[in-house]
């Protein structure tokens, strides 16, 4: 009783103590795994300003559904070109608001018109075939979602009729001086001859001439924009294969071989006599009991068929079995079912559209009357002279296939829309005929047919047994294992594997050097909790095992010196170099020079700011540029070029006559100065702070 009374009295100080405990075992797993340190809820920030995560997320997604290119993206790829998007809009929306920016409604809609998907659209015109903005919305306000919908467009449409403000003023503020043109016709026309002694850069050798690292970083420090690197990770690994063995091939080959014969299996108590292939009365259900690949009764174009076997499987008669051979990885054997004549066919046309048809690209507005009459004159013209098809087509059609002549390639039976395929597929090579459908009138000429054949094909996969799989796991698991305390490449020869070149990702890259998709590796190079030297196994299907070894860590800053020293060492090392030839410049005269040098005088005659290139050295603007700046019969001191080092001696320079006026040369910069209007965006890039917190949530 006693000790429970002792026990009664202290369970204050034991529940106090379970508490300290408790709250210590939570601290230490919040420190552990950074629960105390918020994860952001911001997917990133232009300037300041939160790009809210739920919101992209809703956009990647939409991105990920209905991708137009019609092939898949996965969520890294949809995230990226979002991205690019936001920060896009972020940077440019805020110089609207700086300039006070305002479009009205008026300017919208003619945003709206110019999408053909809108404005060509019949079902927003009215009776006079013109785009009808009350019918426009009217489409969307018929359900809610239709009008959430259709204020999304509009707030497109404002920004984008913002943009072609902004762009005009960009481009109104690039204008070209006449100054500008006067410095340009100069350039072009004052000339400068001068006598010079060069003493090339490569007559120092480069094992002469040292640079080190802090020499390179010193010189990245005066260009750190050009030089900045994001963070990013460097990684090497090793690829076990999951690959089948010459044993699991020659087990399939001989399997898809015994189907070739008539076999006695035993079933139901008794022997039972199975046809080979060759003797199979329904092909498709035999195809389909022995086959990873299911029957198709299509005709095959020669063509289509595999290259390396498409000369005997075209060549076999009805009932005939080619193989065992193999195509991509399977093992297959093929047996003819017949052969049809013309089954695919070759055409070009020239599509003659008119006001109404769903054609984007009309080369010229026409009513029906109007596009019927050019299609007979066209058609006319066509039958007469059938070698002047193309040129009629790529002058005339409005079918994207305008550019190719008209030739649409081979197609089969049922691609094209039927008016069109039925005179295609019921007239003979050279037929040149019209007609017309949906979206217009066809000129068509019929420019090859090609036969096929049917056939039964059963396809085996070649694949690693379970057997094999064993022991490629085996291999890579113990790979794994040892590199956590072993040299990698060391192992990776003694284990008779091959370290791949490293390769370096960035925190929201996907792709694993030539192995795509591999966001799982690159999150774990960038997981706090992976060392440096650390190794990890992964699984990838359908490839093998890859073990990764995180070789290097750069932070975000300046790019890393072995990455820079490709740009910058020769740089370097001409700039030493020259100081090592001009040490031995000495004399007063060219001649004298020339002699402590071991080199000769040489001259240039009428060379000008704009072809700055010196005979037997190439491109050296700045020695140009001192020639015309240096009186004549003055020996300069020592320039350094591209080449070399030069010392000049100016003998004439021949000025251009005065003209009355610069507009030509002023129109001949005036593109080249338009053109830069394009860049405002990425120097708005170049300028802002932006944080990517991507690499959090994908």
């Amino acid at each position: 009783m006693a000790v429970l009374s002792k026990i009664r009295n202290r369970s204050g100080l034991l529940l106090l103590a379970i508490g300290f405990a408790l709250f210590a075992f939570i601290i230490g797993e919040a420190i552990q795994s950074g629960g105390f340190n918020r994860q952001p809820r911001e997917v990133g920030s232009v300037n300041g300003k939160d790009i809210a995560y739920e919101e992209f997320r809703l956009k990647v997604a939409e991105l990920e559904k209905n991708n137009q290119n019609g092939q898949p993206m996965s969520a890294i790829q949809a995230s990226n070109q979002i991205w690019n998007q936001e920060v896009s809009i972020a940077l440019i929306a805020a110089e609207f608001e700086k300039l006070g920016l305002r479009v009205g409604k008026k300017h919208i809609v003619e945003i709206f018109k110019a999408d053909p998907n809108i404005g060509q659209n019949p079902a927003f015109m009215n009776a006079a075939g013109k785009f009808d903005e009350k019918k426009f919305e009217d489409y969307f306000k018929a359900n809610p979602e239709g009008m959430t919908a259709f204020k999304e467009r509009e707030k497109n449409a404002e920004l984008n009729a913002k943009y072609q403000i902004y762009n005009s003023l960009v481009k109104g503020a690039l204008f070209t001086t006449d100054a500008e043109g006067k410095f340009k016709y100069e350039a072009e026309n004052n000339k400068v001859s001068f006598d010079f002694v060069t003493v090339p850069y490569s007559s120092i050798k480069d094992s002469d001439v040292k640079i080190t690292d802090e020499e390179i970083v010193a010189y990245m420090k005066t260009k750190e924009k050009k030089f900045k690197a994001e963070e990013s990770r460097e990684i090497e690994y090793v690829l076990v294969e999951d690959k089948p063995s010459a044993a699991d091939e020659a087990e399939i080959k001989n399997k898809i071989n015994s189907l070739l014969s008539t076999r006695i299996e035993f079933r139901d108590g008794k022997n039972d006599t199975i046809p080979g292939f060759k003797a199979a009365t329904n092909n498709a259900e035999f195809v389909n009991m022995n086959s990873d690949i299911p029957f198709d009764s299509t005709y095959i174009a020669k063509q289509d068929l595999p290259a390396e076997h498409a000369d005997k499987l075209f060549a076999l008669a009805t009932g005939d079995v080619y193989g065992p051979y193999q195509f991509s990885n399977y093992y297959c054997i093929s047996k003819a079912l017949g052969r049809k004549a013309g089954a695919k066919a070759k055409a070009s046309h020239i599509l003659i559209s008119w006001e109404g048809t769903q054609v984007p690209n009309k080369k010229e507005k026409r009513t029906k009357e109007q596009a019927k009459a050019k299609a007979e004159g066209l058609l006319a013209q066509a039958q007469a002279n059938p070698s002047m098809f193309m040129m009629l087509a790529m002058t005339n059609s409005d079918d994207s296939s305008a550019q190719q002549g008209g030739d649409l390639g081979f197609f089969s039976p049922g691609q094209m829309v039927k008016p069109f395929n039925d005179f295609v597929f019921n007239n003979p090579i050279g037929k040149i005929g019209l007609v017309e459908t949906e979206f217009g009138y066809h000129i068509i000429n019929v420019t090859d047919k090609q036969d096929a054949i049917r056939l039964a094909t059963i396809a085996q996969k070649i694949e690693p047994s379970e057997a094999t799989t064993d022991k490629i796991y085996t291999q890579a698991t113990k790979f794994e294992m040892e590199a956590a305390t072993k040299d990698f490449a060391a192992l990776a020869k003694e284990m008779k594997l091959t370290v791949s070149p490293s390769v370096r990702v960035k925190a929201i890259d996907e792709s694993f050097g030539p192995i795509s998709n591999q966001r799982q590796i690159v999150k774990w190079a960038f997981d706090k909790e992976t060392d440096l030297n650390g190794v990890k196994r992964f699984e990838i299907v359908n490839v093998g095992h890859i073990i990764v070894k995180l070789k290097k860590i750069n932070e975000k800053g300046l790019m890393a010196v072995e990455d820079a020293r490709p740009q910058v060492e020769f740089l370097l090392k001409n700039k030493k170099k020259a100081e090592m030839i001009k040490a031995k410049m000495n004399g007063s005269s060219l001649s004298a020079i020339a002699a402590s040098n071991k080199v000769t005088v040489m001259n240039a005659v009428d060379l000008t700011i704009e072809s700055p290139s010196v005979p037997g050295a190439g491109f050296e603007p700045k020695v140009v540029g001192t020639a015309f700046a240096t009186k004549a019969g003055q020996v300069s001191k020592p320039i350094d070029g591209n080449s070399g080092v030069y010392v000049i001696m100016p003998k004439a320079v021949t000025k251009a006559p005065a003209i009355k006026d610069y507009k030509e040369y002023v129109a001949k910069l005036k593109p080249q100065v338009q053109g830069n209007a394009g860049r405002f965006m990425q120097a708005l890039k170049n300028d802002a702070d932006i944080v990517d917190n991507r690499a959090t949530f994908y």
